[in-house]
């Protein structure tokens, strides 16, 4: 008997380390003690926070009409007493038990088979949140001790799952209510909503963003290959005063330098050899909207004199003609380039960097802000469900912590494409270490236990990284490089984690 209850707690065990999803994990529990111990009816009931009333949150054996008549108010029934006392209760014979009010109505086979029901209180910390209680067929007048001892320690286990997502509500509804709080101090005209996120970094981004937005200041926005830094451009665009007007992007990068300038500026027919008519160029089609320019760093010296007269004199010239042209737009400019360093080399034109550098916006890359990898994978896996035609239900515990410890060079571009690729391998339930590349592998890292916040999880992760750096750098500077922060920010993660740089 001792080692089906062991057997019955690591099969717990892994049901609250194989979803994110507490009703998941709470079916899982009770399909559990259903098929391992013959518990039926097993029943969690949690309160209910904006009513305090007790309410069935998972049932099993029981009908979808036979939950919705599961609540009780605190201190009615024995479920009611057992979630006011905070201590279990056990009734040998239901029927015969005037406590026991049947409210579900689902119990028909009592007049056939006599039932014990065993109730245990769901707890966080010291607070009493709910009940674990389970029907055991009769077993005459003996002790249920090992049974309640049993149900004690997985309602404790509950408790833990019921207090992750309490923490996991509580982080998002902060999220919401400080986007609530933001749109009403912009007078509901800016809207971030496409941007998926959840660290104070990226709060403190969108915040800035959202800042700039209504005014027609240029914006120029920094970040890595794969921050997203054409989202955010678009975010301020359609929540400015133009966002009726066109938004025009333009990849410098992407195309040829005998082209960019043509493309940019326009040309009038016979400019060059096939130019057989007018074409209007980026700026004109972005008249009186945004017209939004990656990778400026990029730009030729003889296209940068061009675009600094245009955000001087707001006018250019067609190739090839000679009218000029008025420009009625806004410019927001992205470069994954240290623009200034570019600056000092004589390679970026130290006038035009002044112009386009009105109001600078930091996108932070995706490893130092790794509480928006959650919940970038969940909006990832029902993109990619949809277009793949699969039915992933979410992401166990042992595949996100691969990625919350991943580095994530290629940042939320790199992230997307990994789990379109474990999307596509694994079709169905859950995401696991084996959908993942083999790239996300590294040493083992210790994390903190179940009951961990997302941010206790990303600073165990993160100062495992930077004592493994220091270690193979040997020096603070070579080691900050490796990690792509600053040597200030790699001192002060030192300090702040009392890392011995021995």
């Amino acid at each position: 008997m001792r080692d089906l209850k062991v057997s019955v707690l690591i099969d717990i065990s892994n049901a609250l380390s194989s979803s994110l999803n507490l009703e998941d994990i709470l079916s899982s529990i009770l399909n559990v003690l259903s098929e391992s111990l013959e518990m039926k009816r097993g029943t969690i009931t949690l309160v209910d926070p904006s009513t305090n009333e007790l309410r069935i949150e998972v049932a099993q054996g029981l009908t979808s009409k036979e939950k919705e008549r599961g609540h009780y108010k605190i201190g009615e029934g024995i479920t009611g007493k057992v979630v006011e006392s905070g201590e279990p209760m056990v009734v040998k014979d239901i029927e015969a038990d005037p406590l026991f009010l049947n409210r579900t109505q689902s119990r028909k086979d009592l007049k056939e088979r006599k039932f014990a029901f065993l109730c245990v209180p769901i707890k966080v910390g010291n607070k009493v949140v709910g009940a674990l209680s389970v029907d055991h067929l009769f077993k005459g007048d003996i002790s249920y001790e090992e049974d309640i001892k049993l149900l004690t320690i997985i309602a404790s286990m509950v408790g833990q799952a019921v207090k992750i997502r309490e923490l996991a509500e509580k982080e998002k509804q902060a999220v919401v209510s400080e986007n609530i709080k933001l749109r009403q101090q912009l007078s509901g005209k800016f809207k971030f909503g496409n941007i998926i996120y959840g660290s104070p970094l990226m709060q403190s981004t969108l915040e800035g963003a959202a800042q700039v937005a209504d005014s027609q200041a240029t914006v120029l926005v920094l970040g890595e290959s794969g921050t997203g830094k054409e989202l955010l451009a678009s975010a301020i665009h359609y929540a400015s005063p133009r966002a009726n007007k066109p938004f025009i992007k333009v990849a410098c990068a992407a195309l040829p330098e005998n082209l960019l300038e043509s493309e940019l500026f326009g040309y009038e027919r016979g400019a060059f050899t096939g130019a057989v008519e007018r074409k209007k160029g980026r700026f004109e089609l972005a008249e009186g909207g945004t017209i939004f320019l990656d990778e400026i760093g990029d730009l030729t010296p003889a296209t940068q004199v061009k675009l600094l007269r245009i955000l001087q004199e707001r006018e250019f010239e067609r190739l090839g003609g000679t009218q000029t042209m008025k420009a009625d737009l806004r410019v927001i400019c992205a470069t994954h380039r240290d623009l200034e360093k570019m600056v000092k080399e004589g390679k970026f034109r130290e006038d035009l960097f002044y112009r386009i550098n009105v109001f600078p916006i930091n996108i932070p890359p995706l490893r130092d802000r790794k509480e928006d990898i959650p919940l970038l994978v969940d909006h990832f896996i029902k993109k990619f469900n949809k277009l793949n035609n699969a039915d992933i239900t979410g992401i166990n515990r042992a595949a996100l912590d691969m990625l919350l410890s991943y580095a994530w060079p290629g940042n939320v571009r790199e992230l997307e494409n990994t789990i379109e690729r474990a999307v596509i391998i694994c079709k169905k339930g859950l995401l696991n270490p084996k959908c993942l590349p083999s790239k996300l592998v590294s040493k083992e890292i210790e994390l903190p236990g179940e009951e961990a916040s997302l941010p206790e999880i990303v600073e165990a992760i993160e100062k495992q990284r930077i004592v493994e750096a220091l270690a193979k750098y040997k020096t603070q500077r070579n080691a900050a490089r490796a990690l792509g922060i600053t040597e200030r920010m790699l001192g002060y993660k030192i300090d702040k984690y009392n890392i011995s740089t021995k």
